[in-house]
């Protein structure tokens, strides 16, 4: 990455209208549902299988800069159940955000289990899948874990593959490589889903202000 000269300076001409400048991204924004998903996770006596549904909210926020680095984004919130329980099976939040300059793609996540991570990939504005990747120690796009987990189920690499249909719906497989304490091979913890859209997304804050300012309505 080429950092310039002056790192202070933000851009002059952002967009209050993040939908129109999230790129690939735009077609993650909205509320959505998949009832498909399958996890397969680590057990005293072996590898576990468990089917799932969640929902995903994914709504546009106002575009961020660090100094001249200008992001659009969304903010997320993943939650999942099984039918066998009523308590939440996983909870996660985090942003998923585009660099248009570049086509940098991150992934922020953190889950109330004590854990962190920033995936990087690239990807043009009109690509039909994305990639990215997080790995332990690196300090720019890593894993951070509480040290239960660091010495129980270490976390060496996250990666997540998401794919859009041209039916408007996407799905995602995500691979997260665990050292399991007293297990020699590394276990691949995956899961997998298909998500349907049942909600559009809402206006970004600035951008809800101007309409509201120009008498319009959503």
């Amino acid at each position: 990455m080429d950092i310039p000269a002056d790192i202070f300076t933000e851009p002059d001409d952002v967009d209050p209208n993040t939908l129109s400048h999230l790129g690939p991204l735009r077609r993650l924004a909205g509320v959505w549902e998949g009832r498909r998903g399958v996890d397969v996770n680590p057990k005293a006596d072996g590898p576990e299988q468990r089917d799932y549904f969640e929902r995903i909210e994914m709504q546009p926020i106002d575009a961020q800069a660090n100094g001249p680095q200008l992001f659009y984004g969304l903010r997320y919130h993943v939650h999942i159940n099984t039918e066998e329980e009523d308590t939440t099976f996983h909870d996660q939040v985090g942003y998923w955000l585009w660099e248009p300059a570049t086509g940098l793609i991150l992934q922020s996540l953190s889950i109330p289990r004590g854990q962190v991570a920033l995936a990087a990939g690239h990807a043009d504005a009109n690509a039909t899948k994305l990639v990215l990747e997080a790995v332990r120690g690196k300090t720019d796009y890593g894993i951070c874990s509480t040290t239960f987990l660091e010495l129980a189920f270490r976390t060496d690499a996250y990666r997540i593959e998401v794919e859009f249909h041209d039916d408007g719906s996407w799905s995602y497989v995500s691979d997260t490589t665990l050292q399991v304490r007293g297990q020699d091979e590394p276990f691949r913890h995956r899961d997998q889903n298909t998500l349907v859209k049942v909600g559009e997304p809402d206006l970004n804050p600035w951008a809800q202000i101007l309409r509201g300012k120009s008498g319009g309505h959503k």
